[in-house]
């Protein structure tokens, strides 16, 4: 052992006193970082007892968040619904402020089918406590548009109840008709009001036509006095007029044809028409005014028990030029779309096709009943002017081409009201035209009685004598006959009419008599002859004349007949000469 190990060994007191002050600083290094243990296991403790309540937190949190997320979709759900409820049962201050200051006008149309919406949602909607919260100031509403509206038509009514020469159709298509869904909103929501406004116009109208066509009808009565024409049978009528076809006079049996006769032409004492003339101006005026009445009343008073489509437009009858009397120039649909919280629609139960039909039917047939019931309310007066006029036409009863004619044109007018649809004038016109067929009838008897007494030689009473016939008496009836045989021939288009051919045959045998019995008087047989020859070929200049002669049948016929008599009548005088001895 060295002696620095035994220094080492012998001094370890002294080795520890001189490194006592690093073991006390270990030392207390040592029990701090105990120390520095226990509080970590401390914290450690406490944090594992704070993760776990964050951890139950979290979940909580977790179950509030889908809590809250069904909420929402559960809101969202019922967001649309609601808020089209909100919508249809609120009114915008835009719309009561114009209801309430505005006057009625353009703005209207598009604001009151709105307000008509909102107000039946509200009644569907009455369980909910707003919609009946609401429904007091809606029914003020109401009540204000009710009124408004009714002194706007009323107004719309005065120049046509005070003027004549108002024009009315005018007034009818380009503001009644732009109008006709306030007055539906009157029908469904305020029908007192809207009957007083049927009611007023029934009354204006009624007026306006009836002052116009009684002065119109008084025009055309002054123009008849000057130029009435008697019936005159073939046989005694002296007229020269009577021994040709006037095209200009037939032309009046059509719609398409000369101008109308106007009011103030008889002013004019010089102005004179024929009968026929006067009857189509006055039943084209008739017409023309009478159908377009009929489709504004069925247009604008007929039964609107829904409201219009949002999206729909209201179709306006075009202006249209039409007659009046003075020449003037006559010119939807869906339920409340009410949405329920679900979003869905209240529908009916439907019924099968069969259950509805006749319902159906039966309500258009009543509402078809009332349209006519008003449109004749207005045209009474008129339909009792033009009858009246009519029956002036009659006394005294006319040419029997002139009675052909007015018949004719009642025909074509019949034609053109049913392509107008319009019923009523239809009947009235027709049942004219069935007036006049007996007095047709009874003309051409008086015709056909006259040649036959003729023909016969007697005399039409019984105390006067047979009547004396001549060449230039034969060759005027003969040229008379042939002038309204070519006017029936063109006022005819039917290959066969009984009223008009029989009476046409019968004339013609009775005409053939009477040329038998005239030449049965001259004894020479070819003179005789002759004279039939002579007869028969102005017939048949006569007859090739019509302007149809060649395409009616029925004057082929005729033309073929008097062709035989004038054959035979030749052959007469041929056979005649050669039977003569020679000198």
């Amino acid at each position: 052992m060295t002696l620095e190990a035994e220094e080492v060994i012998g001094q370890p007191s002294q080795l520890y006193h001189r490194r006592a002050k690093e073991f006390l600083e270990l030392h207390d290094q040592v029990q701090t970082s105990v120390n520095l243990l226990d509080s970590l296991e401390s914290f450690l403790s406490t944090f594992q007892k704070d993760l776990s309540a964050v951890s139950g937190q979290i979940s909580e949190l977790q179950d509030r968040s889908k809590d809250i997320d069904n909420r929402l979709k559960s809101r969202r759900r019922i967001e649309k619904p609601l808020s089209n409820l909100i919508s249809d049962i609120t009114l915008p201050p835009q719309l009561a402020t114009l209801i309430l200051d505005t006057d009625v006008g353009e703005p209207w149309i598009l604001a009151i089918t709105d307000f008509e919406r909102r107000l039946e949602t509200t009644k569907a909607r009455s369980r909910v406590k707003a919609a009946r919260d609401l429904g007091e100031v809606i029914e003020g509403l109401r009540i204000v548009v009710a009124t408004k509206l009714r002194a706007f038509f009323l107004a719309l009514f005065q120049p046509i109840r005070r003027n004549v020469t108002t024009n009315m159709q005018v007034i009818q298509t380009s503001v009644l008709l732009k109008y006709s869904c306030l007055f539906g909103f009157l029908q469904r929501q305020a029908p007192s009001v809207a009957h007083e406004i049927q009611r007023s116009y029934v009354g204006a109208a009624r007026v306006y036509y009836e002052t116009g066509f009684r002065r119109y009808a008084r025009s055309l009565g002054w123009i008849k006095a000057r130029s009435a024409e008697k019936h005159e049978t073939i046989v005694v009528s002296e007229r020269e007029k009577d021994l040709q076809v006037d095209p200009e006079r037939l032309e009046h049996s059509k719609i398409e044809g000369p101008g109308v006769t106007l009011a103030y032409m008889a002013d004019d004492k010089g102005h004179k028409e024929p009968i026929e003339a006067l009857l189509r101006s006055l039943l084209l005026v008739f017409m023309d005014n009478a159908t377009a009445e009929y489709t504004f009343v069925k247009t604008f008073f007929s039964a609107k028990e829904t409201l219009p489509a949002e999206d729909s437009n209201n179709a306006l009858l075009s202006p249209t030029l039409l007659l009046s009397p003075d020449r003037g120039d006559f010119f939807d649909q869906r339920s409340i779309l009410g949405s329920d919280y679900d979003g869905q629609r209240n529908t009916q139960p439907t019924n099968t096709i069969g259950a509805i039909e006749p319902s159906v039917d039966v309500t258009r047939k009543e509402n078809q009943a009332t349209l006519d019931a008003i449109w004749k309310q207005i045209m009474d007066p008129v339909l009792v002017y033009c009858e009246a006029f009519i029956k002036t036409t009659l006394d005294p009863i006319p040419p029997v081409i002139s009675l052909l004619t007015m018949i004719r044109l009642m025909e074509d007018v019949v034609l053109e009201v049913q392509k107008r649809n319009c019923p009523p004038v239809e009947f009235f016109v027709f049942g004219l035209r069935l007036q006049m067929w007996p007095v047709f009838q009874k003309a051409m008897a008086e015709n056909i009685d006259a040649l036959k007494k003729l023909a016969e030689g007697t005399g039409s009473g019984y105390f006067s004598r047979a009547a004396i016939i001549t060449n230039h008496s034969v060759t005027n009836i003969c040229g008379r006959y042939t002038v309204v045989f070519n006017s029936f021939i063109n006022l005819t288009e039917q290959e066969e009419e009984t009223m008009i051919f029989s009476n046409l045959l019968r004339m013609r045998q009775e005409l053939s008599k009477l040329i038998l019995r005239h030449t049965n008087n001259i004894g020479d047989v070819v003179t005789k002859a002759t004279a039939q020859s002579t007869i028969y070929e102005l017939l048949l200049q006569g007859l090739s004349k019509g302007i149809y002669s060649s395409a009616h049948p029925k004057s082929q016929q005729e033309i073929a007949y008097w062709a035989n008599l004038e054959e035979e009548a030749r052959r007469k005088i041929a056979s005649a000469g050669r039977s003569q001895p020679r000198s």
